[in-house]
């Protein structure tokens, strides 16, 4: 049996929800620390012995928690672009002062692995095929502050405690516990569904690397598993394949296999600048990682699930409406996220 202890932040997230599932699964010992924003998304694992939730935050839970524990895997921020915008300055506060005080503490209880999520969005208006060397080009306020947040990690990195950065794609996929559809290949999926109809902005020529979730989750395995840490410590792997790079044009095409008669709508301005054409050569070489669920995958999978009704659309699944809502009714700026 796997006895090993692993702390999880944003344990209730789109990510976390199905990582937490999977560990489990693998006999690991899961701590899970969410802030539970969106609701209880973790309800149904509450009884597992294996499994402990705090219900807390990332810039204030006890560091108590940490005891015993052999690697954290840090999920936990506000999770998007358009959200990070959205509320800039919380953003900075839990994407960089939180990170680097789960990190910093992590190291202090003896900790020895630091698994960081990050995001190929850090490449933002990037130019040409971008490796981990690339020159990085980030245009919103999420991307600027993960790049700050591996700064300030990396310098905690030394032979006793291993920090690895893992630079997601943009995920997509089922997360029963807590759906997301504001994520290109989640939305664009759900918009067929309802309507037989989805939206490019503009050209639809920008670039967007592309990852199941669960494909991501076992990138997150690897590292973890890694028991030579001169392979993976204060190192970037950027995570996806190089098959899975798509102008946003190309994947609303694909779409068309799926649901006949679909109207791809072009609307005349393109707001979004972002566009990164990834490489993923290292991870493959390094860790011996490949995806194993394509583009077309994903899109059966959420549009069966929505038929199912094993997922539903809400505003729970749209984080920014989510944000906006919860504002409103609150006459505040600064919600509480991980």
């Amino acid at each position: 049996m796997n006895t090993k202890k692993i702390f999880i932040t944003g344990a209730g997230g789109y990510i976390g929800s199905n990582m937490v599932e999977y560990f489990l699964e693998k006999k690991y010992e899961v701590i899970a620390l969410d802030t539970f924003f969106f609701g209880d998304t973790l309800g149904d694992l509450r009884s597992h012995k294996n499994l402990t939730i705090i219900q807390g935050d990332i810039r204030s839970f006890d560091k108590s928690a940490l005891e015993g524990v052999d690697t954290v895997i840090d999920l936990a921020s506000i999770s998007n672009d358009p959200a990070s915008e959205l509320l800039p300055i919380i953003t900075q506060d839990i994407n960089i002062n939180g990170a680097k005080r789960v990190a910093t503490m992590a190291k202090e209880m003896g900790v020895k692995k630091f698994i960081f999520a990050s995001s190929c969005s850090i490449y933002g208006a990037g130019e040409g095929i971008l490796t981990e060397q690339s020159k990085l080009s980030p245009i919103s306020v999420y991307a600027k502050c993960k790049i700050e947040a591996e700064e300030s990690i990396l310098e905690l990195a030394d032979d006793d405690f291993c920090v690895t950065f893992l630079r997601n794609a943009t995920v997509f996929g089922v997360s029963k516990r807590r759906m997301r559809f504001d994520l290109i290949i989640n939305i664009m999926t759900l918009h067929a569904w309802k309507s037989s109809k989805i939206s490019v902005m503009g050209k639809g020529d920008q670039w967007r690397p592309l990852c199941h979730v669960n494909d991501v989750i076992r990138a997150f395995e690897l590292v973890l598993e890694e028991k030579d840490t001169q392979k993976i410590n204060k190192q970037a792997f950027n995570v996806g394949s190089n098959k899975q790079n798509y102008q946003v044009y190309q994947i609303a095409e694909l779409f068309k296999q799926f649901f006949p008669g679909l109207v791809i709508e072009k609307l005349p301005e393109d707001i979004d600048p972002r566009s990164y054409h990834v490489n993923f050569d290292k991870i493959s070489t390094i860790l011996n990682f490949q995806t194993t669920k394509s583009i077309e995958y994903g899109i059966i999978e959420i549009k069966e699930a929505l038929a199912h009704g094993s997922i539903k659309d809400g505003i729970s699944t749209r984080t920014v409406e989510y944000y906006k809502r919860w504002m409103n009714a609150q006459g505040s700026e600064a919600p509480v996220k991980n």
